[in-house]
């Protein structure tokens, strides 16, 4: 990680001291915000998004590039990195670095679509009527290559409908087939003949027995880690032998699920927690650690068992705990407290016995966020609160590194001024903050 140095003193919108960041620092952690879907309280998604347009230009093309694929790659982000592609193609000295870049980022076939989407997003003429800019040498000969990533099977998973489809990507950049079976999927593509994918939506839709369904698809590992969690209560439903789905869940891949994942699906199919438990540890194993110490407060007040969002079974708490329990694996040291009427610490245990001390540890009442924080932040450790930010006090500063997660973004903020803010719940917040940390060093 580049070191950054040149740092400024400014103010919040709130007049409390702040800290300005170089063009490299300030674009890095506009990339990191971009991970929370929900608009911030001071400046909206689209404030974010210029933001970031301003900043490309003024940061070295080689970083640009490099901070566009780490946050494609590390932070797992999809949105934002185009973005700083579309970006780059503006200007002369970035422009060189596009293909390869984009050829780095793009990772499924849909990508390739929504890049053209944003970069004909702000081309509007007369009457405010939609003209398709010419796509730059660059971003063709990257689409190009990228295009060649993608088989039979992903092919027809992305290829929906909407302004811009795959196929709309081939006629464009002119690419090449790497060999004579690329080139006939390719046709099959044009010719809109590619077979459905064989995913357990299309299965289940054609009417088969499900067990039957569930059981080929685990035999022949189609069914993937976050599939066969959703799956885990539907199969039980259709008798699939426990034994099968105890041995896939055993064999799943875990890297990019994290612990809140396990928890809702632990609630939904209980006799699976003994592997469920398993799965969910294996899946920090190799995550970012955060050094020193860590305190973590966990709001456990009554709103924080309604639902994470409208379309969301999870409920806040349970994304509390999945946090929690990510934490004490990956964190140095940790020492885990709850808040709601009183302040609880929290015995550091593992798993879900970690889940069920946090859950338990007090009546699920009011919200004293303020007095929390007064009473166990101090000098010297990392406090993360991990809230819905309903405080019926009011929230000092830190003393040290703080960072308030709010799960339900769409209720203004509490404890401004030196607070680093997370507004949305997103599977990277952890990896959020251990690079905002870097970036500062």
């Amino acid at each position: 990680m580049v070191r950054l140095n040149k740092i400024v003193r400014a103010f919040t919108r709130e007049g409390t001291r702040a800290t300005r960041f170089t063009p490299e620092m300030e674009l890095k952690r506009a990339l990191m915000n971009c991970l929370l879907w929900e608009n911030q309280f001071y400046e909206d998604g689209v404030s974010i998004a210029d933001r970031i347009k301003a900043l490309v230009p003024k940061v070295a093309p080689a970083r640009v590039a490099q901070l566009a694929i780490e946050a494609r790659e590390v932070m797992k982000l999809r949105h934002a990195p185009l973005l700083v592609i579309r970006e780059m193609a503006r200007h002369e000295k970035h422009r060189a670095l596009v293909a390869d870049t984009l050829h780095k980022v793009i990772q499924r076939p849909d990508e390739m679509t929504e890049l053209l989407a944003i970069y004909w997003a702000d081309a509007l003429g007369p009457q405010q009527q939609r003209k398709r800019q010419p796509v730059s040498a660059q971003v063709k000969k990257g689409l190009a290559r990228a295009l060649t990533k993608f088989d039979a099977y992903q092919l027809a998973k992305y290829d929906r409908d909407g302004a811009v489809r795959i196929r709309d990507v081939l006629f464009l950049v002119h690419a090449k087939p790497k060999d004579a079976e690329q080139e006939k999927l390719w046709k099959q593509l044009v010719d809109g003949e590619l077979a459905s994918p064989d995913t357990w939506e299309v299965s289940l839709s054609a009417g088969k027995s499900k067990r039957e369904t569930f059981e080929r698809l685990i035999a022949e590992r189609k069914l993937g880690g976050l599939a066969l969690l959703r799956n885990l209560r539907l199969m039980q439903n259709a008798q699939v032998p426990r034994e099968t789905i105890a041995g896939a869940i055993e064999a799943m891949r875990t890297d990019r699920i994290l612990p809140y994942r396990f928890i809702t699906a632990a609630r939904y199919a209980p006799d699976f927690e003994p592997e469920l438990e398993g799965a969910m540890l294996k899946s920090v194993k190799d995550h970012v650690r955060l050094p020193g110490r860590t305190r973590l407060l966990i709001d456990v007040s009554g709103s924080m068992f309604a639902a994470l969002s409208a379309q969301s079974e999870m409920t806040r708490a349970e994304a509390a705990c999945g946090l929690a329990i990510l934490a004490r694996e990956i964190c140095d040291e940790v020492e885990i407290f709850t808040f709601s009427n009183e302040v609880v610490k929290v015995p550091p245990r593992r798993g879900f016995a970690l889940r069920d001390a946090i859950i338990n540890s007090q009546p699920h009442g009011g919200t004293y966020l303020g007095k929390a924080v007064a009473e166990i932040d101090r000098k010297g450790d990392r406090l993360i609160v991990f809230t819905d930010e309903q405080s019926h006090d009011q929230v000092p500063e830190p003393k040290a590194r703080g960072t308030m997660v709010n799960v339900a973004s769409y209720q203004h903020g509490v404890g401004h001024g030196a607070w680093t803010r997370v507004n949305g719940f997103s599977e990277a917040v952890v990896a959020w903050i251990a690079a905002s940390e870097t970036a500062l060093n």
